[in-house]
């Protein structure tokens, strides 16, 4: 964190200890220690809190765009829902206007199909002659 050697550390313990005397420095390191420690928990404290805001932005990100991905296909959904109720109620008005067959009259005779699109092909390794 602050990038201290061995031997900057050397040289404050030789400090602190011309300073505040063998009596007094051990009493020093320890509330020097404790003091270290609850920066660091501090420290640690905000960063976690800071990982954990930003989690739940990605997430309310996330759920924005998956939100809007949906409102997207419900929109698309209803269109087509439309278009296809409009191109139904078309087919039924062009039904109705058809006019019905007179009840004895029998139904006009399909066209005969050509032949050759409806005959299977041989699976024979032979030419087809027409």
């Amino acid at each position: 964190m602050f990038d201290i050697g061995f031997s900057e550390l050397l040289i404050i313990a030789i400090v602190a200890l011309v300073v505040l005397g063998p009596e007094r420095l051990p009493k020093a390191a320890r509330f020097a220690g404790l003091w270290v420690r609850r920066a660091r928990a501090q420290w640690h404290s905000v960063k976690d809190e800071f990982e954990r805001e930003l989690a739940a932005e990605e997430l309310k990100r996330s759920l924005r765009d998956t939100e809007e991905a949906l409102r997207e296909t419900e929109r698309k959904v209803r269109e087509g829902a439309a278009q296809t109720e409009r191109e139904f109620e078309d087919l039924r008005a062009s039904v109705e206007s058809t006019p019905a067959p007179a009840p004895g009259a029998e139904p006009e005779p399909a066209p005969p199909a050509d032949d050759a699109a409806t005959t299977p092909h041989d699976a024979s390794d032979e030419p087809r002659r027409t």
